[in-house]
C-alpha cells in the first residue's frame, strides 16, 4: 500500500513541476499538448511503481537495498547524496516510465499512438527486412521526457547528473529491445525474414542498469561548481563528453553498514541474508558474508514456523477445502557479535542448570 502511494506522490509531483518549451502551467498542463495529456498521468504513475519495484528487487540482498527515503524524487535537491545510488533511482525511474508508456502504447490504450512502422520495407540487413509492428519506442521516450526531466529546475552540477540519469535510463530501454522475426518463404522455407522490435521483460532492463550502477562513472563537479554562466558552460560541456549510455555521480557512497540516521540509512544489523536454498545466485549465496561478516556483525540462524494451505479439494459444488500444514524453516539475521555471544551464553546457562536440577 506505501509503495503505491509513493508513485502517485511522484506523479503528483511530476504534474506540479512540468515545464517545457510549450511554457506548461499548473493549471493548464494537463490540457496542453496533442492530447490532454491527463491520459499519461496513470501509465506515469504505473511506470514509476515499476521503477521503485525493480530497484527493490536489483538490491535485496545489497548493503544498500532501495530504501523507501531514497525514492523521493520531488527535486533533485531533496536527494541529500549525488552518489551512484541516486544515479540509479534516476535511471530505473526514468526506465519505467518510459517502459510503461511504451507498452500501453502498443497495447492501443492511447488514441494518438500506434506501431513503429517507420522502417517498414527497409533492408535491416543480410536476408531480411523491417516489417510487422514495433514497439513505439519514441513516443513513450518523448512523452517520459516531459514528465521526468520537468522534475530538474536547475542548472548546476546536481540537475545535469539527473538528467543524465534520467537519459542513461531512457537509453537502457532502447539498448535492450529485441529483434523478433517471422520467416517467408515456399513450402516453409526461410528465403527472406520481416523483423520488428519488442519490448523485453523489464527485468532485463533492470539488470541492464545494475551492470551499469556498478560501473558508474564519477564526475568531480561538486566544489565550485555553481549556478553561473561560466559554471554552466564547464558544467554542460563536461557531461556532453561523457556517454549518454553510463550512470554518473558526483561523490562517493557513504558506508551502508553503519546507521546513520542524519542520512537516513538503517544499516545492515538486522537484515536477513541467505546461506542456503535452491536455485540461489552466487551474489545471494554470498549475501551473509557481505551483509554480516564485512560488517563486523555475526550471522544468527532463527527457525520460525510457517503456515500455508495444502492438499486442497474442489468440492462439487463449488467450493475448494484446504488443509493448513506447517513447516518449520530457517532464516538467517545479521546480529552483533556480542549480542549473539550473550544469547548462546544464555542459551548454554540454561541449560547447564537443567542439567544440575536433573542431578539433584
Amino acid at each position: 500500500m506505501f509503495m503505491h502511494l509513493e508513485a502517485f506522490y511522484y506523479i503528483f509531483i511530476l504534474l506540479a513541476n512540468m515545464r517545457s518549451c510549450y511554457c506548461w502551467s499548473v493549471n493548464n498542463f494537463l490540457m496542453t499538448g496533442p492530447k490532454a495529456y491527463l491520459i499519461y498521468s496513470s501509465s506515469v504513475a504505473a511506470g514509476a511503481q515499476s521503477g521503485i519495484e525493480e530497484c527493490k528487487y536489483q538490491f535485496e540482498w545489497d548493503r544498500w537495498n532501495c530504501p523507501e527515503r531514497a525514492l523521493q524524487l520531488s527535486t533533485h535537491s531533496s536527494l541529500r547524496s549525488a552518489n551512484r545510488e541516486t544515479a540509479f533511482v534516476h535511471a530505473i525511474s526514468s526506465a519505467g516510465v518510459m517502459y510503461t508508456l511504451t507498452r500501453n502504447c502498443s497495447l492501443g490504450d492511447f488514441d494518438n499512438c500506434g506501431c513503429d512502422d517507420s522502417r517498414n520495407g527497409q533492408r535491416g540487413g543480410h536476408g531480411w527486412l523491417w516489417g510487422g509492428c514495433s514497439d513505439n519506442v519514441g513516443f513513450g521516450e518523448a512523452i517520459s521526457k516531459q514528465f521526468v526531466d520537468a522534475l530538474e529546475t536547475g542548472q548546476d552540477a546536481r540537475a545535469a547528473m539527473n538528467l543524465h540519469n534520467n537519459e542513461a535510463g531512457r537509453k537502457a530501454v532502447k539498448g535492450t529491445m529485441q529483434r523478433t522475426c517471422k520467416c517467408h518463404g515456399v513450402s516453409g522455407s526461410c528465403t527472406t525474414q520481416t523483423c520488428w522490435l519488442q519490448l523485453p521483460e523489464f527485468r532485463e532492463v533492470g539488470i541492464y542498469l545494475k551492470e551499469k550502477y556498478h560501473r558508474a562513472l564519477k564526475v568531480d563537479l561538486l566544489r565550485g561548481a555553481g549556478n553561473s554562466a561560466a559554471s554552466r558552460g564547464a558544467i554542460a560541456e563536461t557531461f556532453s563528453s561523457i556517454s549518454r549510455k553510463e550512470l554518473v555521480h558526483l561523490e562517493d557512497s557513504p558506508d551502508y553498514c553503519l546507521e546513520n540516521r542524519t542520512l537516513g540509512l538503517p544499516g545492515t544489523e538486522g537484515r536477513e541474508c541467505l546461506k542456503k536454498g535452491k536455485n540461489l545466485n552466487k551474489w545471494e549465496k554470498r549475501s551473509c558474508k557481505r551483509l554480516c561478516g564485512e560488517c563486523g556483525l555475526a550471522v544468527e540462524e532463527r527457525k520460525a514456523e510457517m503456515v500455508s494451505s495444502c492438499n486442497c479439494k474442489f468440492h462439487w459444488c463449488c467450493a475448494v477445502k484446504c488443509e493448513q500444514c506447517r513447516k518449520t524453516v530457517t532464516k538467517y539475521f545479521c546480529v552483533k557479535k556480542g549480542g549473539q555471544r550473550g544469547r548462546n551464553e544464555s542459551a548454554g546457562s540454561r541449560r547447564k542448570n537443567l542439567r544440575l536440577r536433573k542431578k539433584h
